[in-house]
């Protein structure tokens, strides 16, 4: 039967917050940080080329993706949003699953990072999500099937962030992916996850439009960063923008399985942690162009904001020729 697929990706957090509030978000994340390991960071020196106006500028390009993306979303009309994110001390604490898929019922998204005060109740696809947690271990991946959340609540930011925004009318089926506990899977591991699902969903009996989404990154050094696995020079704040261009370069030639060849090292030393939900995303969709990708650094914002989309494809015929598909 034949699926149809379209992916998104994006930047969150600062992503979602007006760059007029940018600066007191910025010494929040600053005193995040002191609490702790005890030390304020100092700015960094970059954020002198930037001003209010410039940013303000330079995010409507980021806010005209995100409208964009939102239009593209409603007028793919899918049966099910695939939302890959991963989780921060938010849901886990005691027990984090390197990759993990939610297949129970429903939930409630409560997005507590924002203003809106957005809470509301999603169902699952719970058919569709046990057949891509039974058809992931079958191929090899050693995926958590997480039957309910605490309380039933969905409250990564990760997720619960892009559906405030997106506020989809369909079934939603959470993925998960380790990022900021070390040791956490390789760029390798995680493109072979997507890989997994893509293969799960060509394998699918009956007809179905899927959007899968990627939540996070790009560049950034908050103050939730492992640092402590981290010894390179970067601080809070930082941005390895080369480092970002070279990456969305690759994206828009279509080199996307050149992000499963990067190291687990790679991401650390880059502030690339959460760049994993991107390179599973790009598992499932294969060495596709994006449709279009925009990409700016903004220093006042600690991050390299980027929103993609890549238009709807038969997922069915293209699949052929991956491991485990006839």
């Amino acid at each position: 039967m034949s699926v149809i697929l379209a992916g998104m990706a994006s930047s969150h957090a600062y992503a979602f917050t007006d760059p007029t509030e940018w600066e007191a978000r910025r010494e929040r994340t600053r005193n995040r940080y002191k609490a702790k390991f005890g030390t304020l960071p100092p700015e960094v020196p970059a954020i002198e080329n930037e001003t209010l106006e410039e940013n303000l500028s330079r995010f409507k390009l980021i806010q005209g993706g995100f409208a964009r993306l939102k239009a593209d979303l409603e007028a793919f009309e899918p049966d099910v949003l695939i939302m890959v994110g991963d989780d921060q001390d938010e849901l886990y604490r005691d027990q984090t699953p390197q990759f993990a898929i939610f297949t129970g019922e429903k939930f409630v998204s409560v997005n507590r990072d924002g203003n809106d005060g957005f809470r509301n109740v999603y169902r699952n696809d719970s058919a569709l999500a046990n057949h891509l947690y039974r058809s992931c271990l079958d191929q090899a991946i050693d995926v958590v099937g997480i039957r309910a959340f605490a309380g039933d609540e969905l409250i990564s930011h990760a997720h619960a962030q892009i559906m405030s925004y997106l506020d989809p009318k369909v079934p939603v089926i959470p993925l998960f992916v380790n990022a900021i506990h070390v040791p956490a899977p390789s760029p390798a591991r995680c493109y072979a996850f997507g890989q997994a699902i893509r293969v799960a969903l060509a394998a699918w009996p009956s007809p179905l439009r899927v959007a899968c989404y990627a939540s996070g990154g790009l560049s950034h050094f908050s103050a939730g960063f492992p640092y402590e696995a981290y010894t390179g020079p970067y601080q809070v704040g930082s941005i390895a923008e080369d480092v970002d261009r070279r990456i969305v370069g690759w994206l828009q030639a279509g080199r996307n399985a050149k992000l499963g060849e990067l190291s687990s090292s790679d991401l650390l030393n880059n502030g690339l942690v959460e760049l994993r939900q991107w390179v599973t995303l790009m598992g499932i969709l294969g060495d596709r162009k994006p449709a279009w990708i925009v990409y700016d650094a903004f220093y006042r914002a600690i991050m390299g904001l980027s929103v993609a989309f890549w238009a709807p494809f038969d997922l069915s015929a293209e699949a052929r020729g991956v491991a485990g598909v006839a």
